[in-house]
C-alpha cells in the first residue's frame, strides 16, 4: 500500500511541476512553444542549444519570431545599494539639491562610483544604459569643485574640471543637467561645442568657468591655440569613452590628454596637484587598457560596474522578427500606426542615412508625422529636430546611431530596429534608449531581422540569453577596424 502511495505522490508532484511550468512566463517565448526557455533551464553539452533562430537563414523561416522577456517571473530585479546620499559621503549642499530634484536615494552605480572618484582614483564607470551614470560622476566632481574653489585663483577660460563627449547633442544635454543641479550653487558652468570654432579662435570667449562640458574637437583646438588653459584642470571625464577611444577619435584624444599631468592617484588636497580621469560608458571594449596606454597607466584605473553590464535588461521585452526585405515597410507602418494611435513615442533605427531619410518620407506620405535625424545633417537642424521629439511635439523619430548614445530619450516607449545593427555594442546602446530609469512600464523593443549577418548576431544574442552570460563581442573598436581594413584592401587593389 505504501508503494502505491509513493507512486501516486510522485505522479502528483510531476503533474504539479508541469502545471507550474506552464504558468510561468518563459525567459524566451517562441512562435514554436517547444523552443521556449525557462528560468533555470540548462542544456546538454552533447545535444547543444536549440535556438529559435537556428533555421533563419532559410527563406521559409520568414515570419518566425521569438521574444526575450528576461526573468519575467520575479519582480524587476535592480541592484540596489541600501545607502543614502549622506551615507556615501555627499555633502549637505548637494544632498539638498538632490532632494529638491526628487532623488531620495542613489542608484547602485552612483553609490559604487562616489567613493573612488571622490578619493581621487582614476575610475572606469561601466553600467547599463539608463541607470544614472551621468550623476554618478557629476556629483563627486561638483563636490570636489565646491571644496577646491576657495583655494584656486580664479582665471578666465581655466576650468577645474572638464567633461569631454563625442557629440554636440550629448554635450548640450549634460550641460542642461549640470545647470539644473548648480543653479543655486556657487559653481560656474560652460558648454562648448563645435560648429563655430574658427569664430571663437578669432574672437575668443572670456568667461570664468569651474566645469566645462565640451566636445573633443572643439576643446582640442582651443587648448592647442591657448584660448582655454589647462593648468587648473584637476578632473577630466571621457563620457561615452568607448566612442572616444575608438580609432576615429583616439589620435586626437591622445594628443590632448598627453598635455595633462595625469596621476596614478591624485592627492585630494585642496587644490590637488595632479589630474584624475574618469571613463564612462555603457559598453567596455576589450581594447580599453591598450587604448588608454597612450596617455595614462591603465593599471591605475579602478573599474566600477553593475550586475547587468553587457546584458539585455529583463524589464523590457525584446521581439526578434524574421522578415524578408520587402516585408519591412508594411510591418513598420503597422507597428508605428499602432504606436501613434496609443500616443507612444517611438524611435526607428536604420544603419544608413539614406534609409533613415526614406523611412521618414515613407511614414509622412502615409499620414504619420515623422522627423529624421542623422549625422549628415547641419548641426542647427539636427538639434532642432531632436528637441521636437524630446519635448513631445512629434512622437515618431527616424534616426541612425547618432541618436543611440547618451541622449535623453526618457519618454521613448518603443524602439524599432528597422535595420538590425551588426555589432553588439550598438544593439545595447540603441535598445537602451527605452526602459531607462524613470521610463514608463510598458516599454519594448522590436527588431526586424532580414540579412545573413543580422541573423548571425541574433543567434549569438539568443545563445547568450539561454546560457545566462553577457553578450559576446561588446566592442566599439571592431567596427572602425573592419572599415579600415576594407579601405586598405580596396586601396591596395587599386595599386
Amino acid at each position: 500500500m505504501s508503494k502505491i502511495r509513493q507512486i501516486l505522490k510522485l505522479s502528483y508532484c510531476r503533474y504539479y511541476s508541469v502545471q507550474q511550468a506552464k504558468k510561468r512566463l518563459p525567459i524566451i517565448a517562441c512562435k514554436r512553444p517547444e523552443l521556449n526557455h525557462f528560468e533555470g533551464q540548462t542544456y546538454s553539452k552533447f545535444d547543444g542549444i536549440k535556438l529559435a533562430s537556428q533555421g533563419w537563414l532559410h527563406p521559409k523561416s520568414k515570419n518566425d519570431y521569438f521574444i526575450i522577456y528576461g526573468n519575467a517571473n520575479k519582480k524587476e530585479e535592480k541592484e540596489v545599494y541600501r545607502k543614502s546620499f549622506e551615507e556615501i559621503g555627499l555633502c549637505s549642499e548637494l544632498r539638498e539639491v538632490m532632494s529638491q530634484l526628487g532623488y531620495s536615494m542613489p542608484t547602485a552605480i552612483q553609490a559604487k562610483s562616489f567613493s573612488p572618484i571622490i578619493q581621487g582614483h582614476n575610475t572606469a564607470v561601466t553600467a547599463e544604459t539608463g541607470c544614472g551614470k551621468t550623476l554618478a560622476y557629476l556629483l563627486p566632481i561638483l563636490q570636489h569643485i565646491l571644496e577646491w574653489k576657495p583655494y584656486v585663483q580664479e582665471d578666465f577660460n581655466s576650468p577645474l574640471a572638464v567633461v569631454i563627449t563625442p557629440s554636440r547633442e550629448l554635450a548640450l544635454q549634460i550641460g542642461e543637467v549640470v545647470q539644473s543641479i548648480t543653479q543655486n550653487l556657487n559653481i560656474n558652468i560652460s558648454t562648448l561645442v563645435g560648429g563655430k570654432t574658427k569664430q571663437k579662435m578669432l574672437n575668443p570667449p572670456i568667461e570664468y568657468s569651474d566645469l566645462l562640458i565640451t566636445t573633443l574637437g572643439a576643446y582640442s583646438k582651443l587648448v592647442t591655440t591657448g584660448i582655454f588653459k589647462i593648468h587648473n584642470v584637476h578632473h577630466i571625464v571621457l563620457d561615452e569613452a568607448d566612442s572616444l577611444l575608438d580609432d576615429s577619435f583616439i589620435d586626437k584624444l591622445s594628443n590632448l590628454m598627453r598635455k595633462f599631468s595625469i596621476q596614478f592617484k591624485v592627492d585630494i588636497k585642496s587644490p590637488p596637484q595632479g589630474c584624475q580621469v574618469t571613463l564612462v560608458s555603457a559598453t567596455l571594449p576589450h581594447e580599453l587598457p591598450e587604448a588608454v596606454t597612450s596617455f595614462m597607466d591603465p593599471q591605475s584605473l579602478r573599474t566600477v560596474t553593475t550586475n547587468n553590464i553587457h546584458k539585455i535588461l529583463p524589464h523590457v521585452p525584446h521581439k526578434f522578427l524574421r522578415l524578408g526585405k520587402a516585408q519591412k515597410p508594411a510591418e513598420l507602418l503597422k507597428l508605428v500606426q499602432a504606436d501613434v494611435n496609443q500616443q507612444k513615442p517611438v524611435m526607428i533605427f536604420s544603419n544608413k542615412t539614406a534609409t533613415c531619410d526614406f523611412l521618414a518620407m515613407f511614414l509622412n506620405e502615409n499620414n504619420i508625422e515623422c522627423i529624421n535625424i542623422n549625422g549628415q545633417m547641419a548641426v542647427p537642424l539636427k538639434l532642432g529636430k531632436f528637441e521636437m521629439f524630446k519635448s513631445g511635439k512629434v512622437n515618431v523619430l527616424s534616426c541612425t546611431d547618432i541618436a543611440s548614445r547618451g541622449l535623453d530619450t526618457l519618454r521613448t516607449r518603443h524602439i524599432i530596429n528597422y535595420d538590425f545593427p551588426l555589432y553588439t555594442a550598438e544593439y545595447l546602446h540603441r535598445t537602451g534608449r527605452t526602459g531607462r530609469l524613470g521610463s514608463a512600464d510598458d516599454c519594448h523593443v522590436t527588431n526586424f531581422v532580414a540579412w545573413p549577418k543580422e541573423i548571425q548576431l541574433v543567434q549569438k544574442i539568443e545563445t547568450a540569453v539561454r546560457k545566462n552570460v553577457p553578450l559576446p563581442n561588446v566592442n566599439a573598436n571592431i567596427k572602425r577596424q573592419i572599415q579600415d581594413r576594407i579601405a586598405k584592401s580596396s586601396a591596395a587593389a587599386l595599386l
